[in-house]
């Protein structure tokens, strides 16, 4: 029995930057089910990343910092598809953290508001420019983390972000709701190791603690994250929409882990 039913949907990936990315793993996921995987990158390096990792695929550039550029992928994957996707994936973030950690309240505006452009602003932007290429059924995901509420100091001003990128769920499912069912949901990780989170300043000490708040004992995979945003793509996901999916193994709620706390107060 094929749960999924993804054999011959097109589905579009925004953010696939290498071999370690959420996006190239929920690529692989997808192009196992039988989907067709059609890429959007940054530039024209990771095009060639992106070529390698899955041959055959389209590939397409837009950086989406500039609106015009989401413009022109938009027209460029309509002429070359002929026909309807049946989803997005949104797997873009970015944060400038070139000058190091500093605290929340020396956030400058520029890196804020370049960071809400970038992480935010442009799952509106493309949902937007792509409305009319979407089937009447199509789903749409993003990736956020598993909780905006945490003051993780490393993190930054990435978290109010993340919530904004939340909240844009719901208004963008009852604005699309006026003239189709297209869902919107997001996949909210625990820590991962990817390429990105390697450039948050302190990162590798925040997943080793979070791999031992885990139920399990044991780190999150990013093919797990894949699943989930495989199944939120599909049809077998067609109850849900405007709604954040945490997958932290536990963590959110095991903060009094009895070793944690013998190793705090010892």
């Amino acid at each position: 029995m094929d749960f999924l039913k993804l054999a011959a949907k097109r589905i579009v990936v925004f953010g696939l930057a290498n071999r370690k990315s959420v996006a190239c793993a929920i690529a692989k996921v997808l192009q196992d089910a039988g989907a067709e995987v059609i890429h959007v990158v940054r530039s024209e390096a990771r095009k060639e990343t992106a070529e390698k990792l899955f041959p055959g695929a389209r590939v397409f550039i837009c950086d989406v910092e500039n609106e015009n550029n989401i413009t022109r992928v938009k027209k460029e994957i309509e002429e070359s598809v002929k026909g309807k996707i049946h989803g997005i994936v949104h797997s873009i973030a970015f944060a400038n953290y070139g000058d190091g950690f500093k605290p929340f309240h020396e956030t400058s505006k520029r890196d804020f508001l370049q960071a809400v452009d970038i992480s935010c602003f442009s799952l509106m932007a493309i949902c937007n420019h792509f409305k009319e290429l979407l089937d009447r059924d199509a789903s749409v995901v993003t990736i956020s983390i598993s909780t905006t509420r945490m003051a993780a100091e490393n993190y930054g001003y990435m978290g109010p972000i993340k919530a904004a990128l939340e909240s844009s769920l719901c208004f963008l499912a009852k604005s699309f709701s006026a003239f189709s069912n297209v869902r919107f949901n997001a996949v909210c990780p625990g820590l991962l190791k990817t390429s990105a989170s390697a450039g948050i300043p302190g990162y590798v000490d925040s997943y080793l603690f979070a791999e031992k708040l885990t139920l399990r004992k044991k780190g999150l995979q990013t093919p797990e994250i894949a699943n989930i945003a495989a199944f939120l793509l599909s049809e077998s996901s067609s109850a849900i929409t405007a709604q954040t999916i945490v997958a932290d193994a536990g963590m959110g709620i095991n903060y009094f882990d009895a070793d944690i706390i013998a190793k705090v107060v010892e």
